[in-house]
């Protein structure tokens, strides 16, 4: 009943829970899952080895979902490019074990039986088509540090993103004499480490963006402002420098009123860029469609794909996560939340991340819909290919906290992920919905057709409440059924549908956490979401849906499930209401919880014997 074309591909760490899951049916004929702690990965803290570039690849386990999207951006086009002379593709000699769904080892090279390319894998070595990424560089950083960072930077370009970088050192205070020649010797030193890893580079110390905004801005446009702008000419040297195959290397310098090139903020630099690299690909487009100017089939798309943010703090802080960084930001409805929750405490701890978070909403205002930003230390130059290749954040963020909880790979220097996103708003009267687009929405996700008139009269009864992401590009639907032996509605998933066209850019993820929040998560701190809805006041609800049992989505289910049970051609799932599961651990205390509680004998059967009988939504 549920299914739309592919989810969000596992994790290492998920893939464990979901074999634990599965023992604990065996025993006890259905899954409950009671504190489960996963098994800690090693933490990557130091530089890769060697040609450790094709393991840094495959550590980001992408599935083929994941790689089809990648060589979408990279590897579409029929005749492929050579990449840049000194950035060739890894030797022969590097053996290359085949893309697997669950790659569960970390094993050295030399343990690596040598066998032939995965097309997935080569087709990703060998990207046709050049990307851009905006970069910030947030020092100080050593000598060391930066040599990691260049290598990350150096791998992205292997993969077809070529960054453009502007760099910024929080160490050396505005006005101070000497103040451009500490800059631009920053400037040279990342210079150098790019160099030193084998990328040609050229060094900008002048000024590129022009201080104040674009001439014609309409403020009323809702958009937000950069405090800089630029012109299509001002971007020729790094157009230059990106034909030339060359890393564009950018000092925090604008040009003022008077045409004097001062030091401003890298922040004002980088969102100028990011609207002007926008706005400059869009113009070489219509170039291009009506042949006014020939535009050179050499040059790198200048519309930034990327925005990294490479700095010593890691992601934005999280009031969920107990201080540890959010992992995947929905910068639509979460954007003023996080600013209002953001505590004192942080301020000494992640001065930027607030500038940061705003630049990234400006940056992203601009950039293309399925682009993302990445704030990133400068600790896991690794993370970085693994965001290119998959566009997801390093743990899913609908996951169960259980799962998250514990896992020594989250740590205060985990990544952020942030996604331009949609508004989520909550529906609880049928005669809100709008039918026309819920109905296309629905259609479109199961590929089959409603029966419109039956399914809404149907809702008029039982609707519990509707979450909506956007304009209707998905949709989760609650009911409340009543069971026949018990005063108590059972809170059901009758429907949770996206739009292909958005699935892949977080809507599945930002969904599903506002249904936790709604449901089976009501009454935590870490439910007190923007959403429309609740926030986080109330008892938390059992939630119950099923699925064939050949969905493919059902690997996405069993990973964010509490449990399941095989009924024929179904499965049934549920997710337990975490509040009270944590009064009750919390009251036991190192006794734990059983398999079975209580109240929850019985509870399946019903279950079942309910969800069974609810109607078919779908015309023959």
């Amino acid at each position: 009943m549920f299914h739309h074309a592919t989810l969000h591909g596992p994790h290492r760490f998920a893939a464990a829970a979901a074999s634990a899951r599965s023992a604990q049916t065996f025993k006890a004929f259905y899954a409950t899952v009671r504190g489960l702690q996963p098994q800690p990965e090693p933490e990557d803290h130091e530089p890769p080895a060697e040609n450790d570039f094709i393991l840094s690849i495959l550590r980001a386990n992408p599935s083929v979902r994941d790689a089809k999207s990648y060589l979408n951006s990279f590897g579409s086009f029929p005749q492929p490019r050579p990449l840049s002379p000194s950035l060739p593709t890894p030797p022969p000699s590097v053996q290359q074990p085949a893309l697997s769904d669950q790659l569960t080892t970390q094993a050295k090279p030399t343990d690596v039986p040598e066998v032939k390319p995965s097309p997935l894998i080569a087709s990703i070595l060998n990207p046709v088509y050049r990307r851009t990424a905006l970069v910030k560089i947030q020092g100080p950083f050593t000598e060391r540090q930066l040599e990691s960072i260049a290598r990350g930077m150096v791998y992205l370009e292997k993969l077809g993103l070529t960054s453009v970088i502007v760099i910024e050192h929080d160490g050396i205070p505005k006005g101070d004499d000497g103040e451009r020649e500490a800059i631009a010797e920053e400037t040279m030193r990342v210079v150098t480490a790019l160099e030193n890893q084998g990328a040609r580079t050229r060094p900008i110390i002048g000024a590129i963006v022009r201080l104040g905004p674009k001439p014609g801005d309409d403020e009323s446009s809702g958009l937000p402002v950069p405090e800089a702008h630029t012109v299509p000419s001002d971007l020729i040297p790094i157009r230059s420098a990106l034909r030339a195959g060359e890393i564009p290397v950018l000092a925090p310098m604008a040009l003022d009123s008077a045409c004097r090139s001062v030091r401003v903020q890298s922040n004002d630099v980088v969102a100028a860029l990011a609207r002007g690299m926008v706005e400059a690909s869009e113009l070489d487009g219509h170039k291009r469609h009506s042949e006014v100017q020939d535009v050179s089939s050499d040059d790198v798309d200048l519309a930034p794909l990327r925005l990294m943010i490479i700095n010593r703090e890691g992601g934005v802080p999280s009031y969920a996560r107990s201080g540890y960084p959010h992992l995947l930001i929905n910068m639509a409805s979460e954007y003023h939340y996080i600013q209002e929750t953001f505590h004192p405490s942080w301020k000494s701890t992640h001065p930027t991340s607030l500038s940061n978070l705003s630049l990234a909403r400006t940056c992203l205002e601009y950039m293309p819909p399925t682009s993302s930003a990445i704030m990133v230390n400068h600790r896991v130059p690794s993370s970085l290919i693994a965001n290119l290749i998959t566009n997801k954040p390093a743990f899913s963020s609908s996951l169960p906290h259980a799962l998250l909880q514990g896992n020594r790979s989250l740590t205060p220097h985990t990544p952020s992920l942030l996604r331009r996103g949609l508004d989520m708003g909550v529906i609880r009267n049928v005669a809100d919905i709008d039918k026309v687009k819920m109905t296309a929405l629905l259609e479109q996700s199961f590929k089959r057709t409603l029966d419109a008139d039956k399914f809404f009269t149907r809702l008029e009864k039982h609707l519990d409440f509707v979450i909506v992401a956007g304009d209707y590009a998905g949709a989760a639907i609650v009911t409340r059924e009543l069971s026949p032996d018990s005063s108590i509605p059972i809170t059901y998933l009758d429907k949770f549908a996206v739009l292909p066209s958005h699935q892949g850019d977080g809507t599945v993820d930002f969904l599903w956490v506002a249904l936790h929040d709604e449901t089976y998560g009501l009454g935590l701190p870490f439910s007190v979401n923007p959403n429309g809805g609740k926030e986080g006041q109330g008892e938390g609800q059992d939630l119950v849906w099923r699925s064939r049992a050949n969905n493919p989505v059902n690997k996405w289910y069993f990973e964010r499930s509490s449990g399941h049970i095989r009924m024929g051609d179904w499965v049934l799932f549920w997710c337990d209401a975490e509040k009270r599961l944590k009064t009750e651990g919390g009251r036991r205390g190192s006794a734990g919880l059983s398999y079975v509680e209580t109240w929850e004998r019985g509870r399946v059967s019903k279950w079942a014997d309910v969800v069974t009988k609810i109607p078919s939504s779908w015309k023959k």
